[in-house]
Order: structure tokens, then C-alpha cells, then sequence
């Protein structure tokens, strides 16, 4: 089972702006991290979960890590948006892991594109209440 990263989707609107990022690149989207994370082994297969509204709303899947000749790394992923089931997560600065068990599923198609039009609030307060 692969190990996960959680992320805050800082400066983003939302998921749909989120996405238009992550798709404006073309082979992979990079963040820049001072660190390596210790468990790096474990995260052959994993994705990195994006936080928005104080809830999971998608995943990246992780391509890899890069040294960028300048005493800091790269976070190498692929340049998609995957839905998942919104799960509450509290904000955070950098990055977390996440075990896959406690991972939320994957949505899919028109389920995940009335997430997107949904006002990050109402989203984030839906799901704290269990009906998302």
C-alpha cells in the first residue's frame, strides 16, 4: 500500500482552478519543498491529496521527487485533478503524510463536476456533516 501526501491548495480559488493549474502544465506540475520526506521509499504509487475548504477534494498522483540545484526538491506530479470523496481535514503547513487507508475513494465523473460549481463553504460544511 502506498503512502500519501496531504497539501493545502494555497492560492486556489477552488477545485476548478486547482485543475486549470495542474492541466496548464504538460508533462508534470512541480511544487518546490526544502525537505525530502523520510518515508520516500513508501510513496511509489501515491498521490499527493489537496486540501481546499478545510476538506480532501482531489489528488494529484505523484510522479517523484528532483533535487533543483538550489538546497531544495521538487514534488514532481502529474498534471490532473483526481475527484475524491470530500474528507474533512484541518489546514496545515506544508505537507502531511497520509496512510492509504485513511485515504478517501476516488468520485466519479458527474458526481465530481456538481462538487466543482459547489461554493467551497457549503462544501466544506456539507461534508462536516457527513452528507457529502
Amino acid at each position: 500500500m502506498p503512502l500519501h501526501l496531504t497539501k493545502i491548495a494555497f492560492q486556489s480559488e477552488g477545485p476548478a482552478s486547482l485543475r486549470a493549474w495542474l492541466e496548464s502544465h504538460a508533462d508534470e506540475a512541480r511544487l518546490t519543498t526544502r525537505y525530502l520526506p523520510k518515508r520516500l521509499d513508501e510513496m511509489t504509487g501515491g498521490s499527493l491529496y489537496w486540501i481546499h475548504g478545510h476538506a480532501l477534494v482531489g489528488r494529484s498522483p505523484l510522479l517523484g521527487f528532483q533535487e533543483t540545484g538550489q538546497g531544495r526538491y521538487w514534488i514532481r506530479l502529474a498534471p490532473t485533478l483526481i475527484p475524491v470523496r470530500a474528507l474533512p481535514k484541518r489546514a496545515h503547513q506544508g505537507w502531511r503524510y497520509l496512510e492509504d487507508k485513511d485515504a478517501p475513494p476516488d468520485l466519479g465523473g458527474g458526481e465530481a463536476d456538481d462538487l466543482d460549481a459547489m461554493p467551497p463553504a457549503l462544501l466544506g460544511e456539507l461534508t462536516r456533516l457527513g452528507l457529502v
